[in-house]
C-alpha cells in the first residue's frame, strides 16, 4: 500500500476583528514624543471540519505616551486551510509555524494601514520566527508555565 501525499491549501485568507481605539484624542496628536510601544501576539487554531483548519494570527498594539494612551489597535488576521495527510505529531507545527508565516504579512499590513487612518505615523511589526515561537511554546507546555506573548 502506497502512503498518501500530504496536502497543504489555503482556502481563504480573511480578516476576522479588527479594532482601533483612540482614547485621548485630539490631545495625543498635540504630544511631540516617541510613544511606548507594546504588542501582544496569539496564535490560535482550530479543526473546521475533516482537514479543514481555522487559524487566528491576533496582534495587540498599544502605544502610549506617558500615563495616556495614544492608540491601541487589535487586529485577528485568520485563514482557512486544507491539511490532509500530515501525521498528527507534525500538524501542531504546520498550524503553528507554516500558517502563521502565510498570514502574519495580512496582520502587519492591517496594523500599518490601521495606524496610519488613525492619524499616526507609519508603525510596522517586526518580523517574527514562528518556528522559534513554537518551539517556546513547546518548551513551556513541557514546563508547565503559560506560554509568553511577544
Amino acid at each position: 500500500m502506497s502512503e498518501q501525499q500530504p496536502v497543504f491549501n489555503i482556502e481563504r485568507i480573511y480578516l476576522k476583528d479588527l479594532s482601533l481605539e483612540i482614547p485621548n484624542a485630539p490631545q495625543v496628536y498635540v504630544e511631540r514624543e516617541s510613544p511606548k510601544i507594546d504588542v501582544n501576539l496569539h496564535n490560535e487554531a482550530r479543526a473546521l471540519d475533516a482537514g479543514l483548519y481555522e487559524v487566528v494570527l491576533t496582534a495587540t498594539v498599544t502605544a502610549k505616551l506617558k500615563d495616556k494612551t495614544a492608540f491601541l489597535v487589535e487586529v485577528a488576521q485568520a485563514g482557512i486551510f486544507q491539511i490532509r495527510n500530515v501525521p498528527q505529531q507534525e500538524l501542531d507545527a504546520v498550524l503553528g509555524i507554516t500558517c502563521g508565516n502565510i498570514l502574519f504579512p495580512y496582520l502587519r499590513e492591517s496594523i500599518s494601514n490601521t495606524v496610519v487612518r488613525g492619524g499616526f505615523p507609519p508603525f510596522w511589526l517586526n518580523h517574527l520566527n514562528f518556528d522559534a515561537l513554537y518551539q517556546q511554546q513547546r518548551q513551556q507546555q513541557q514546563v508547565g508555565t503559560p506560554p509568553a506573548t511577544s
